[in-house]
């Protein structure tokens, strides 16, 4: 019998999704087949340092399991965050990790920082590299990217903190006569819709530009269209694959942190009730996006329908959307035929297969 994969998850983290990440690496211990992996936790705390625990051979009952308390042992406090990941891969033949699983949302963990550590351990890992999570984190680079390949999108503006100190009356000036009231003012490094806030005046603009520079140097405000949010997950790398659309209809004004994970009233339509037509052109739009940041492993592509005349435009894309069982990624391809523990084998497999196209080449460089 062949051994099992070693799977290293790496969660928590500093970022304002620290509880988010944690849930979501329980459901995904849950959900591996213990048969076939041998899970090894690595847990961020909210202030950044790295603990790792003992292997798992079999799902764990409540996230606080996974919230260690004190380093491992011989290693001492302020060492590399890689010093962990290296030392368990360095415990002896068929020992070592095979993959990691970054299960970490927001700053710090899907923004390219871990995935620029892992490149450096040469180890493979799961969901996007660094370029393509640097590009999915930050809205203006991404919006800017999706302009270049001529995506549908909503009219925009965005200005740093400077900027925005020096010439305040400009900005003022262009998103009023750009975008107009309502328009929704944002951090442009941020998940989960943290900071995110619906102005409808100018009062209400300069406050939401206050909030928003509570979490980011830099702002994006854009128009608001009187829409349905439809969302598609992607699968794959260089040959990606969409599922089944889907459609949040939230509980508030829009679809903010308090309707996605407090109040619990928003639902989420699953598939969309949408013309074939309609779902399959949004479908195409979101493998479009997934090819334009240069993603790989998983993605969660988001869309506004226009009510009116049915127009489409590309929100954003998430690579590390949330991962639970109730998640929308997962639940889009269970609909779609992938049940979650099949992802999950898929979600190695391609985190493998990316590995092994990165050591050709470093290979013809050698050669």
């Amino acid at each position: 019998m062949s051994r099992k994969v070693r799977v290293g998850l790496i969660y928590g983290g500093k970022s304002g999704e620290h509880d988010v990440s944690l849930q979501t690496a329980l459901a995904v211990i849950k959900a591996f087949d213990h048969s076939k992996y041998e899970i090894k936790p690595f847990y961020i705390t909210k202030q950044g340092e790295w603990l790792s625990g003992p292997a798992l051979n079999g799902p764990v009952a409540d996230s606080k399991e996974l919230t260690f308390t004190a380093l491992p042992a011989g290693e001492e406090p302020g060492s590399s965050p890689l010093a962990p990941i290296f030392a368990a891969s360095e415990t002896g033949e068929g020992e070592a990790l095979d993959v990691i699983f970054p299960l970490l949302h927001g700053t710090f963990g899907e923004d390219g920082t871990v995935q620029g550590l892992l490149e450096m351990a040469n180890i493979p890992y799961v969901g996007a590299g660094v370029l393509a999570s640097a590009v999915g984190m930050d809205k203006v680079m991404m919006k800017k990217l999706f302009a270049q390949e001529g995506l549908p999108q909503c009219l925009f503006r965005h200005f740093t903190r400077s900027q925005w100190e020096k010439d305040q009356a400009f900005f003022l000036m262009e998103i009023e006569i750009a975008l107009g009231y309502p328009c929704f003012v944002k951090p442009a490094n941020l998940g989960s819709s943290v900071g995110i806030s619906k102005a409808s005046n100018r009062d209400e603009l300069l406050e939401a530009v206050r909030i928003a520079f509570q979490y980011d140097r830099k702002v994006i405000v854009e128009e608001s269209v009187d829409a349905r949010e439809i969302e598609v997950s992607v699968l794959g790398n260089d040959e990606p694959q969409a599922s089944v659309p889907g459609e949040i209809v939230s509980s508030g004004s829009f679809y903010d942190y308090k309707a996605k994970y407090i109040d619990g009233k928003s639902v989420m339509v699953i598939p969309a009730e949408l013309p074939e037509e309609t779902a399959e052109r949004i479908r195409e739009l979101a493998v479009q996006a997934f090819q334009a940041i240069d993603g790989t492993g998983l993605s969660r592509v988001d869309f506004f329908l226009d009510r009116q005349d049915g127009s489409i435009y590309l929100n954003e894309i998430n690579t590390m959307p949330g991962f639970t069982p109730f998640s929308m990624y997962p639940l889009l391809w269970k609909e779609s035929g992938k049940p979650y523990a099949q992802l999950l084998d898929e979600l190695i497999e391609l985190a493998f297969d990316r590995h092994a196209d990165k050591q050709k080449l470093q290979y013809s460089f050698e050669a």
